[in-house]
């Protein structure tokens, strides 16, 4: 955990623009289509995790197979994200510095800390 990531998105793409456009994919991914194959590839990793305690789900990783498996859905997840902002203008950046801010209103720390009630559930401690 706190891994430092250098992550490029404008290099990712360009990588998937182009391996897109050398199969003439540009027709498939709609945004009714990416949203569902997001879905998908979400359900796929929610899969492997549907059966473990919480303790298990942290030593997942030491498994080489399902290391794996779970690079490869987080990999599928990005994609996905990535080319349905892609397809729709949207700065993923701003979008996720906008939805932080918001969420940062909706869980004042003195309400939320320490629990995981929805915003809508928040009561002013005593």
């Amino acid at each position: 955990m706190g891994k430092k990531y250098s992550f490029n998105i404008n290099k990712l793409l360009e990588l998937q623009r182009k391996f897109v456009k050398d199969r003439d994919w540009d027709v498939f991914h709609t945004p009714k289509n990416l949203s569902m194959a997001l879905a998908g590839e979400a359900g796929e990793l929610v899969e492997i995790f549907q059966w473990l305690t919480p303790e298990e789900s942290f030593e997942v990783m030491k498994t080489a197979s399902k290391s794996i498996q779970i690079k490869h859905e987080l990999a599928d997840i990005l994609y996905y994200t990535l080319r349905i902002a892609d397809r729709l203008d949207v700065d993923l950046e701003k979008a996720l510095i906008e939805k932080l801010k918001q969420n940062a209103k909706r869980y004042p720390v003195k309400l939320s800390k320490g629990n995981a009630k929805k915003y809508t559930e928040l009561k002013m401690k005593d």
